[in-house]
């Protein structure tokens, strides 16, 4: 009991102090509210790249073409053969009939040219459409395919595929250390700002010390400050991502200059964006908070 009555009282003294200490808690929560914004766009740009990277991925398909008129045996043991690579998740087998009759459901012209074709004259062929688990992968995935007797060709976007995979990781890389840096630079601005509200405090602290203040009971409030400061400058990053994104999704219809890049839809992952940037403003504001009263304080 005793030391939820030191939390309440601890609290209730951190909202005085912000008050009654207003030009320096605007500060500390101006720094606060500037950084979190970066860090909340940077958070929403990372997760919205890796899911169009996972999407990528997932449509992400090698098309092997089988040699004209091997045996349905030799089919078989192709298949048996794909199925076998630990880096497979799925395949499609297509006759090349199946093939041309896509083909021509997707082109007048297309279907005024094969509209003629029957079996024997049909000089499409077979093929197979794998899906692999691992992008990075693919390439060693399609060579040893390549490999197997009765395979003609195997296609899967070769250098662009490899190039466009590097580029994401390069970008996800890059916004996770930038949203790293942010917090970072964060923490580093609470302590000096949370230090010249202890400098201007020091008497407060002084007679606290005299009275017989444990260490515990001088730096508690300061901590609860911190992370009250992180709290409220948190609240306008949190508008910005609950009604900005929102707005934004919606402006573009889902979609980011072309229906190849999808957005994340907006519920929940605004609100599981919105608690992590709360989480980051009490966590940086408690640790600066502790940090300027553990180092210049020395309590």
């Amino acid at each position: 009991m005793k030391l939820f009555r030191m939390l309440g009282r601890s609290i209730r003294d951190a909202f005085k102090s912000v008050f009654r200490n207003f030009s320096l808690s605007l500060a500390s929560i101006s720094c606060i509210t500037i950084t979190l914004i970066i860090v909340a766009l940077s958070i929403l740009a990372s997760f919205n790249v890796e899911n169009f990277t996972a999407e990528i991925e997932k449509d992400m398909t090698i098309v092997v073409f089988v040699e004209n008129g091997i045996s349905d045996d030799k089919i078989d043991e192709i298949t048996k053969k794909i199925k076998g690579i630990s880096n497979v998740d799925s395949y499609i087998f297509k006759g090349k009939q199946t093939v041309k009759e896509e083909m021509q459901k997707e082109s007048d012209i297309f279907n005024a040219i094969m509209a003629e074709w029957d079996d024997d004259s049909n000089p499409l062929k077979d093929t197979f459409q794998v899906k692999v688990k691992n992008i990075e992968k693919i390439s060693q995935t399609a060579n040893k395919i390549k490999s197997f007797d009765g395979v003609s060709v195997v296609r899967y976007g070769e250098g662009m595929v490899d190039q466009m995979v590097t580029a994401f990781q390069s970008i996800e890389k890059v916004a996770y250390g930038v949203v790293i840096a942010l917090i970072l630079v964060t923490v580093f601005l609470i302590i000096n700002t949370i230090k010249l509200t202890i400098f201007s405090r020091k008497r407060e602290i002084s007679i606290m010390r005299l009275v017989g203040a444990s260490n515990f009971t001088i730096k508690t409030p300061f901590i609860v400050e911190g992370m009250v400061l992180g709290l409220i400058g948190s609240i306008v990053p949190v508008c910005l991502i609950l009604f900005g994104y929102l707005a934004f999704y919606q402006h573009f219809d889902g979609y980011l200059f072309s229906q190849l890049i999808q957005l994340i839809k907006p519920e929940p992952f605004i609100y599981i964006v919105s608690l992590m940037v709360i989480g980051i403003g009490i966590l940086v504001g408690m640790i600066g908070s502790a940090s300027a009263v553990r180092k210049y304080l020395k309590v």
